[in-house]
């Protein structure tokens, strides 16, 4: 069993379930696809009739949510568990919202691909994406009209962070993007037409700098890998930042050339790692604590659009951050309504029951009810039949995890399994709420509990 396994010798056989490298995700419609990759004559998406358009956003939307479906499905059932929970890290550090499949998956496949390589390929990859061109106003970068929203989000959001760049060094660096485009296909369109070829400085260095060499000079700067650093670990470690091991860290992953699977196994096999004041410290993200759950308590779905209901409810929809500043996470992903929730949750499944709550519209990503395609696609997971968890929990295969468990310890196996820390509430209160019929509905009893106890949105 894992549990027995030391620490740091279960993190390399994790670590090497993640070397393989991952099969890109296609989940776009076939029509679609073909549409989009036929050449596009200057102005023919402008010149399509309104109900061309919103067919092709209704189907648009139809595919992402089948990709955040099968997202969830690999982060699953993958034994690759690193590369698919740094992957869901980097979906909210490289934020993007287009409501295009074919950008989205695009720009999914790149995270996935390098997750756990080089930063600067990462980087370098993610800046051409028609994703986050798109999604940051790139195509609208021009020589003479400079966008600066990309650059500005480049060094804010994505590198250095804020308080360590001036205005002047947005302006240049925009001008050093102008002429990055996306085509309707999703590949990178360098327009030489489009771009300034003239001098510029950017952070203290001069000369006709491309946006390729904009990111080399962010990658130069050592606040580039603390900025990094720091948000990897309050993601896997604590929200509390000890400032003094992320600055040790921060060393490391720049003279390692941005190593994002050294940086990994430092934090990973440190002891500091194991302390108690980082154990069930952190609130799960709504995606963890889902995926969690289902890799904890196997289960078939029968309906997997319910989960996105739940994405909404509890305020993490893959592909839709709030805005480009992805989630905010930590005390952010609890309140009174999405608590109570998760801890309903199990019941609901164990007994397959209704969802009361209903999901809000979400103003930004319903565009004002303007766009029916996201409006009826909306409404569709709001009707009656996406409101039943329809699962079948396949407690067979669960509870053989337990097989060699002796009865007086049964509780504490399954808590130990389940809990990253103690419950205030001890065994006998507990126990008066369990069926005990038989050892199994024991089992199944004690696990639906302690999956809707507080303790357990801890990790």
């Amino acid at each position: 069993m894992l549990s027995r396994q030391k620490p740091e010798a279960l993190f390399h056989s994790i670590l090497k379930a993640s070397e393989k490298k991952p099969e890109n995700f296609d989940v776009a419609d076939p029509e679609l696809k073909e549409m989009v990759s036929q050449p596009m004559l200057p102005g023919k998406m402008q010149g399509l009739r309104p109900e061309e358009k919103q067919k092709l956003r209704k189907q648009s939307v139809q595919d992402i949510s089948k990709l955040n479906i099968r997202w969830l499905d690999e982060m699953t059932n993958s034994e690759a568990q690193l590369l698919e929970k740094m992957s869901l890290f980097w979906h909210g550090h490289f934020a993007s919202k287009t409501v295009n499949i074919i950008y989205d998956q695009a720009l999914l496949n790149v995270i996935r691909e390098n997750a756990l390589g080089n930063f600067r390929d990462l980087l370098m990859n993610v800046s051409k994406t028609a994703s986050m061109i798109q999604f940051l106003n790139n195509n609208q970068n021009k020589k003479g009209h400079p966008n600066e929203n990309f650059a500005r989000e480049l060094m804010e959001l994505f590198t250095i962070g804020r308080g360590h760049y001036s205005e002047t060094d947005v302006k240049e660096s925009a001008r050093a993007f102008t002429g990055w485009g996306a085509t309707p296909q999703g590949g990178y369109d360098f327009r030489p037409r489009q771009h300034d070829d003239g001098v510029k400085t950017f952070l203290g260095k001069t000369g006709n700098l491309s946006g390729e060499d904009i990111i080399q000079i962010l990658l130069d700067q050592k606040q580039t890998a603390v900025f990094i650093t720091k948000k990897i670990y309050r993601f896997f470690v604590n929200e509390m930042v000890d400032e003094e091991k992320v600055n040790v860290l921060a060393i490391q992953f720049f003279n390692s050339g941005y190593d994002i699977r050294a940086l990994m196994t430092s934090i990973f096999t440190a002891t500091w790692f194991y302390e108690e004041k980082n154990i069930g410290t952190q609130i799960k993200s709504p995606v963890l604590w889902l995926v969690g759950m289902r890799r904890q308590l196997p289960m078939e779905i029968q309906n997997p659009l319910v989960q996105l209901v739940l994405e909404r409810l509890l305020g993490q929809v893959l592909f839709s951050p709030p805005n480009v500043a992805g989630w905010p996470g930590g005390k952010h992903w609890i309140d009174s309504s999405s608590l109570m929730m998760r801890m309903q949750l199990p019941q609901i499944i164990f007994k397959s029951d209704a969802i009361l709550s209903r999901p809000k519209d979400d103003d930004d990503l319903m565009m004002g009810m303007r766009d029916l395609a996201l409006a009826k696609n909306i409404k569709k997971l709001k009707s009656p039949g996406n409101q039943f968890f329809q699962a079948k929990i396949l407690w067979d295969k669960y509870i053989k995890n337990f097989d060699e468990t002796t009865e007086p310890v049964v509780y504490a196996a399954v808590r130990d399994i389940l809990l990253q820390k103690p419950m205030p509430m001890n065994e006998n209160d507990m126990i008066k709420y369990i069926d005990e019929s038989n050892r199994d509905k024991r089992i199944q009893s004690i696990t639906i509990r302690l999956m809707g106890t507080p303790e357990y949105q801890l990790c």
